[in-house]
């Protein structure tokens, strides 16, 4: 149910509408407050300042009506500027970090600031009062407003400013990146060097199988085929993220082992298997009520797009998408596609002090969800195959390539992962063949040959 909760709100802030909505449900509140302030202390206040708080009521009237008028105005402004960096950033980059814009909270509370000022500016109007109708005047409130519409011009400027900023390469590339890095901590356990074996955790509520488990008790080697049942997808789209902690209390309670089907990010189509369900020892047969199978597939949240909060592959995804836009011959940008590169060194760097998840998670020491999970294998593949195949003439990029692999190769790391940097460098060696000039070709060989070197040699 938290996670649950958790997804909805995110889903919610990411929006261009929620935000801006409470900020606007805020600003009319304080104006009913400061309404009812002012019909206690305007007295007071007009005795001590008549030169701030002596306006008439129509001169209030009338300046509060062309704030709300201006305020209006601008958030229609604010709103066009963001739509067309939105536009030129699917254009130029991406149109997988268009969600990133629409979350930016600068440009939301931006918005929200511009309306919720509207709003109280009509609410302060609607109570003033003279003539027939007998005087009224929120001084305060009105004093307020003067306030608040002097500082929405300082937030323009900070607007116009902001949204140059964010439509730069490199901030949305850092930004993609400081994401990704996020969701790394999350996929992978603490660094190398302390122990995998979280199966018995002090809350017993669940953790990690052991890599040296045995095959008397992992689920995939002691269950017939037969034994498992499925569970349907309820919706088609991506899977944005699985509620773990849900998933091993639901397997727990039912005495059975589920084995997910689709990863974070895979896409799942309605009525497809997502889940298998077997009892958890081998022979028995146990009866799922049809609330047990719902309660297994509302672990999964499906949407129509992808998120990187716990699909890391999805921020490598984003930064391989400009990285190909820049080297394609219509953009021809290569110094945004060599920040690309220098921004998925530093995840691989990241991955690669990180141990690999195993596919199963206990509770209590019993074997309980079998589920794909993201590796440095992966990752590392993801990150630079395309590149590489898309910049096969284009010298800068691979050197940047083999610079990059060069550092990642410099960590401490098992065999199978330099083994795995080890292909990758062999593949880029011969992309460097099918460059035409023949000083390039042999300058980059020669990278070759020392980035096989520190490979080789291991971490320094």
């Amino acid at each position: 149910m938290l996670s649950r909760l958790r997804n909805v709100f995110t889903q919610l802030t990411d929006t261009l509408w929620f935000i801006p909505s409470l900020i606007a449900l805020f600003m009319s509140a304080l104006a009913v407050v400061m309404v009812e302030v002012s019909s206690m202390v305007d007295g007071e206040a007009l005795a001590r300042f008549p030169r701030i708080f002596g306006a008439s009521a129509d001169s209030s009237r009338a300046l509060l009506s062309a704030i709300a008028g201006a305020m209006i105005t601008v958030a229609g402004l604010t709103f066009s500027l963001t739509m067309v960096a939105v536009t030129q950033a699917s254009s130029q980059y991406t149109s997988r970090i268009l969600r990133n814009f629409m979350r930016d909270r600068g440009n939301q509370i931006v918005l929200g600031i511009y309306v919720g000022m509207f709003a109280y500016c009509i609410l302060v109007v609607r109570t003033i009062r003279s003539g027939d109708e007998g005087r009224f005047l929120p001084s305060l409130a009105v004093v307020l407003g003067i306030v608040l519409a002097i500082g929405s011009v300082g937030m323009l400027l900070f607007f116009v400013h902001h949204i140059a900023n964010a439509l730069q390469a490199s901030t949305i590339i850092h930004r993609v990146t400081a994401e990704t890095l996020v969701a790394v901590e999350r996929a992978f356990p603490a660094s190398l060097g302390e122990s995998a074996d979280k199966g018995k955790p002090e809350n017993g509520v669940g953790g990690v199988c052991p890599a040296d488990e045995s095959a008397s008790t992992h689920p995939l080697r002691s269950h017939d085929e037969s034994a498992w049942r499925p569970v349907r997808a309820r919706a088609t789209g991506y899977v944005q993220s699985v509620d773990n902690d849900g998933l091993l209390k639901i397997a727990e309670s039912l005495d059975v082992v589920v084995r997910l089907v689709p990863a974070v990010g895979d896409f799942v189509i309605d009525g497809h298997p997502v889940a298998w369900v077997a009892p958890r020892a081998p022979g028995h047969d146990v009866p799922l009520a049809i609330s047990a199978v719902r309660d297994v597939a509302r672990t999964l949240t499906i949407s129509s797009y992808r998120t990187v909060e716990q699909d890391a592959a999805f921020g490598i995804r984003q930064l391989v998408d400009i990285a190909l836009k820049a080297l394609s011959p219509g953009i021809n940008d290569t110094t945004t596609a060599i920040t690309c590169i220098d921004h998925l060194g530093a995840i691989m760097v990241s991955v690669v002090g990180r141990e690999d998840v195993s596919d199963a998670s206990a509770v209590r020491g019993v074997v309980r969800v079998i589920a794909p999970a993201q590796t440095f294998s992966s990752l590392l593949a993801l990150s630079f195959d395309e590149i590489r195949q898309n910049a096969t003439t284009n010298v800068s990029a691979l050197t940047r390539l083999l610079t990059t692999l060069a550092t990642v190769a410099s960590y401490r790391m098992g065999d199978e992962r330099r083994d795995g940097l080890g292909e990758q460098l062999t593949l880029i060696a011969e992309a460097a063949q099918q460059v035409p000039l023949e000083s390039d070709r042999t300058r980059l060989l020669a990278l070759v040959v020392a980035t096989r070197t520190t490979l080789r040699a291991g971490p320094t």
